[in-house]
């Protein structure tokens, strides 16, 4: 696979990175700055939209594996999602009303449309992607490939809408980085249509009964590896400008920090990607998530005014990111069965659904219980326990995933070298 047609499709997943963390860091902060909102509402109501698209996932991947052989019918479902996904954008950071009740309302039916539209475009990107090859050697460049634009869009999306806000204004930076991002999902788009690989579509079979989706252990061992995994990497994303704004008290290097961590992350990507060729997958994994946790455990104890500590651990903690992003994609691609490649929406439906839920636990767990801690964005109060929520319980869950994947029997290694793990 040539890297002119690799890149033609791995360039989607910029636009839809770009679109994905101003929606899950920017905009928890953007709205608990409006007069009178309630951290614990907006968090309810973060939950809320989170479940509605968390739950539709499955009927989303279901819906794309019954066109995959309609001619144009992925282009179309990928279009359809893209105009929707760039009118939910705007609606996200151009609200008519401030003030509850009715800021609530359009919270819930702004995300709803946003989350909506990109899992749609998402899944079906998802699934052309794991059907460009069936040899398990090639799906973790695949995976890097797309992932490694998608950290490029993340870096744009980390310090663009913050520059633009600084310079025009929260309203008008953020209309005009929404504008950017229209225009490069419209070229992504086309690129894709036009000069990627055309996926392989399976023989017909019978759609698979949801029950039977996750008969295979493997695949319901990997999926709570990964859901947890999920938890552990939503919590500081959700709370990060909280945690820069009134622990480190440098907001306006934010953007900074988050450029540090996922340009970090860029850096080591094609470096996992060879580790797992080497040593497997699910090991591969695991020393990443060691070095993640020895990393990003220290922000517990960060001080204002650290911003060089605070910069070392995000650049540290973002250069275990690579594994989390092309592994364990690749891993679901490897554990789903050669007669079920047909039902490849379905289950990464249900893949996207695991880490939809993680975010929505994320927003509706941790924002409440900042609230219960005497935490005030703004005011000194409860800073310690933000700090403990922000740093110490994500390490502890990353823990955890490492447990269930190294107990676990998810495939782990290039099936062309050596025999699938067991355990």
């Amino acid at each position: 696979m040539k890297a002119r047609s690799l890149s033609a499709y791995a360039g989607l997943g910029a636009p839809l990175a770009m679109a994905a963390l101003p929606v899950y860091v920017i905009a928890p902060k953007f709205y608990g700055d409006f007069p009178g909102v309630s951290l614990f509402t907006l968090g309810l109501v973060l939950l809320l939209a989170r479940v509605v698209d968390t739950v539709q996932d499955p009927f989303i991947g279901r819906w794309v594996d019954r066109l995959q052989r309609k001619t144009y019918a992925w282009a179309r479902l990928l279009v359809l999602g893209s105009v929707l996904l760039v009118a939910g954008m705007f609606a996200v950071f151009a609200p008519p009303v401030r003030t509850s009740p009715g800021v609530y309302v359009w919270i819930a039916l702004a995300f709803i449309v946003v989350y909506t539209a990109h899992s749609l475009v998402n899944i079906c990107y998802l699934a052309w992607g794991v059907r460009l090859t069936d040899a398990p050697d090639l799906r973790a460049r695949v995976s890097a490939w797309r992932e490694g634009a998608g950290l490029a869009g993340v870096v744009l999306a980390s310090v663009a809408p913050i520059a633009l806000a600084g310079r025009f204004g929260e309203a008008n930076g953020y209309l005009i980085y929404c504008a950017v991002f229209a225009l490069l999902l419209a070229a992504a788009l086309i690129a894709l249509l036009k000069a990627a690989p055309t996926p392989v579509i399976p023989a017909h079979s019978e759609p698979l009964p949801w029950r039977q989706a996750w008969a295979v252990p493997a695949l319901r061992r990997l999926t709570l590896f990964y859901g947890i995994n999920s938890l552990a990497v939503s919590i500081p994303a959700t709370l990060f400008l909280f945690f820069v704004d009134d622990v480190v008290n440098a907001s306006a290097q934010a953007g900074v920090f988050l450029a540090i961590y996922f340009l970090g992350g860029a850096a080591a990507l094609p470096l996992w990607v060879k580790l797992s060729d080497r040593i497997g997958k699910r090991p591969a994994w695991l020393i990443a998530a060691i070095l993640a946790c020895c990393a990003f455990v220290w922000a517990v104890l960060i001080q204002p005014g650290q911003t060089i500590a605070f910069g070392v651990i995000c650049l540290l903690s973002g250069l275990a990111l690579g594994a989390d992003l092309a592994l364990p994609p690749a891993m679901l691609a490897d554990a789903i069965p050669a007669e079920r490649r047909s039902d490849t929406g379905l289950y990464l439906g249900m893949w996207t659904l695991v880490g939809k839920l993680a975010l929505a636990l994320a927003a509706g767990v941790a924002l409440p219980a900042l609230d219960l801690a005497g935490y005030r964005a703004g005011d000194g109060g409860g800073v310690r326990a933000l700090a403990w929520i922000y740093a110490a319980l994500p390490c502890a869950l990353k823990l955890g995933a490492a447990w269930v994947l190294w107990r676990g029997n998810a495939p782990n290694r290039n099936q062309s070298t050596e025999r699938e793990s067991t355990s």
